[in-house]
C-alpha cells in the first residue's frame, strides 16, 4: 500500500459514467469490506435494471466520497436501516417539534 493512502478506499471503485448517452453512474466493482456506518450520510441504489452491470448501493460519505457496496450484504442493510431511521426521526422533528405544538386549553377557565 502506498504511504498516506486510505486502506478503506483502496478496494472501492468510484462510480463511473455508465454509457455514452446515459447520464446514470455505475460502479465497476464493489467492496466486500464493511464501510463504517458513522461516515455515511446518504445512499442510492444502482441496479441491473438501471443499466448497470454491477448492482450496487452507493454510499455518500460525510466528506463527499462515493463508495460502492454490494446490495446483498447484511452490513449494507444495517447502514441503510440506520440512515432511514435517522431520516425519519429528523422528519418528525421538523414536522412537529414538541415545543411548538399547541397545548389544549382548560375549558373551565
Amino acid at each position: 500500500m502506498v504511504s498516506g493512502s486510505s486502506p478503506l478506499l483502496s478496494p472501492i471503485s468510484a462510480p463511473t459514467l455508465g454509457g455514452a448517452n446515459d447520464a446514470e453512474d455505475c460502479c465497476l466493482s464493489v467492496t466486500q469490506r464493511p464501510i463504517p456506518g458513522n461516515i455515511v450520510k446518504a445512499f442510492r441504489y444502482l441496479l441491473n435494471e438501471d443499466g448497470c452491470r454491477v448492482p450496487a448501493v452507493v454510499f455518500t460519505t460525510l466528506r463527499g466520497y462515493q463508495l460502492c457496496a454490494p446490495p446483498d450484504q447484511p452490513w449494507v442493510d444495517r447502514i441503510i436501516r440506520s440512515l432511514k431511521k435517522s431520516s425519519a426521526k429528523a422528519s418528525l422533528t421538523l414536522l412537529s417539534p414538541a415545543s411548538t405544538l399547541p397545548t389544549p386549553r382548560d375549558s373551565s377557565s
